[in-house]
């Protein structure tokens, strides 16, 4: 069984995400590929105290990349999107970056 640590692997720190979790208390995670929306879901809710309200998932596609005659593809991974409940608290590692 995997556990919350196996599911969240690390925040999407980007200036639209950070908009995001200012306004309308979204915050984005990257997550393991084969994690479906509950257990993301459940994770959050396990590591960071709060209540989820939605999870939306995108799977980020490879981008081929090129270093002079070189040419390589970045890896495919997968991001979460996850709304929290109006009445639920902020989590707090996001709050010292705005």
């Amino acid at each position: 069984m995997k556990t919350a640590y196996d599911i969240i692997l690390k925040p999407v720190i980007t200036e639209a995400s950070m908009t995001a979790t200012a306004t309308q208390k979204k915050y984005t995670f990257r997550v393991a590929s084969d994690a479906t929306k509950i257990e993301i879901a459940r994770a959050v809710e396990e590591l960071f105290k709060v209540e989820v309200k939605a999870v939306n998932t995108v799977s980020m596609k490879a981008k081929s990349k090129r270093m002079g005659y070189h040419v390589g593809k970045t890896g495919e991974w997968k991001k979460a999107i996850v709304t929290l409940t109006e009445n639920s608290k902020t989590i707090e590692f996001f709050d010292g970056m705005m």
